[in-house]
């Protein structure tokens, strides 16, 4: 029975959405479904970013146009923290926003005109480790997962091909190691890579490709 208890834990979740009457609605929804527990509510990015650095949850559904950084600046921002949420963009499914929000380091994506259901089964599944979008045509990302990577993990993926230790890094970024050690793993998961050699190893194999395009 104890273990049947651990495993139906609520999953935390955190809501920041510009339109109070969408985040009213919103968390209604996640108050009423017991796989949830609702932590918290914002209205703007900076507000957001300020809870779930107090207090850390394992989900965040954000608008993407959260002023006045916007949702994209926002989980740049959460990124560079050692306890971020897993981030959903809930927002309009148009203007290539779900291709945006994965680039950008999202989790998932959900269209504000879908189902509730929706939105509370990607949610679910985000916790579980997945990632969720509508149908993306992604081979130009999977072809070349450094367009997967933000300007910080690209500066990470070159210091590590200079042989920096996990110490070095965090002096050289000015970072904690527990973020270096977040960073790098995000880094190794989208170049589905295990280690630090083998990521080396990508980025050398990179450079040879992209002088070879240009030679010819």
């Amino acid at each position: 029975m104890q273990g049947s208890t651990a495993e139906s834990s609520p999953i935390s979740v955190a809501l920041a959405d510009s339109n109070m009457l969408v985040l009213s609605a919103m968390s209604e929804i996640f108050d009423r479904d017991p796989r949830f527990s609702l932590v918290a509510t914002a209205s703007t990015a900076e507000d957001y970013l300020g809870t779930v650095i107090r207090v850390p949850v394992q989900i965040g559904i954000i608008d993407w146009n959260l002023p006045a950084l916007g949702g994209q600046k926002l989980i740049e921002v959460l990124r560079d923290q050692a306890y971020a949420p897993r981030i959903i963009v809930y927002g309009d499914n148009a203007n290539d926003l779900p291709r945006q929000a994965l680039a950008a380091g999202a989790a998932g994506f959900t269209p504000r005109n879908g189902p509730v259901d929706g939105l509370l089964d990607t949610c679910a599944s985000v916790a579980a480790g997945q990632m969720v979008f509508p149908f993306l045509d992604v081979r130009e990302l999977r072809t070349d997962p450094i367009h997967q990577l933000t300007k910080r993990e690209k500066a990470l993926l070159e210091a590590l091909s200079r042989g920096l230790s996990n110490r070095q890094l965090a002096a050289e970024f000015e970072i904690s190691a527990n973020t270096v050690k977040f960073h790098l793993s995000n880094l190794y998961e989208k170049l589905s890579v295990t280690s630090r050699t083998q990521a080396v190893a990508f980025f050398f194999s990179s450079q040879l490709g992209s002088k070879s395009s240009f030679d010819d």
